[in-house]
């Protein structure tokens, strides 16, 4: 079976724990870890809204394309309602994610 995440850009893997976004209700993420973060935000790019970096995340056998946005020294990564669902995944589960950084 063919991999479906992008072979171009920097690969970060790791695990985290899914989170409530506090402000807002029903909106979960993961963070990534801060070295990785770091290596991230050191890549020249182009500016985006929010300063946001475009990714392909990967977690268990669900891989979408999307945005992860900066924050306290590392970056946010929103997870989709059906992504959790196709996963059985919540609030509170470690989860191991992959992501494709884009340069563009």
């Amino acid at each position: 079976m063919r991999d479906p995440r992008p072979t171009g850009g920097m690969r970060v893997d790791f695990t985290a724990v899914i989170y409530e976004w506090s402000a807002r209700r029903n909106w979960f993420f993961v963070d990534v870890p801060p070295e990785p973060s770091a290596d991230i935000s050191d890549r020249p790019r182009m500016p985006r809204g929010f300063d946001s970096v475009r990714v392909t995340a990967t977690v268990g056998g669900t891989t979408w394309d999307t945005s992860i946005f900066p924050g306290g020294g590392t970056y946010a990564l929103p997870l989709k309602r059906a992504v959790l669902r196709a996963e059985q995944i919540g609030e509170g589960d470690e989860i191991a994610v992959a992501l494709v950084v884009h340069d563009g």
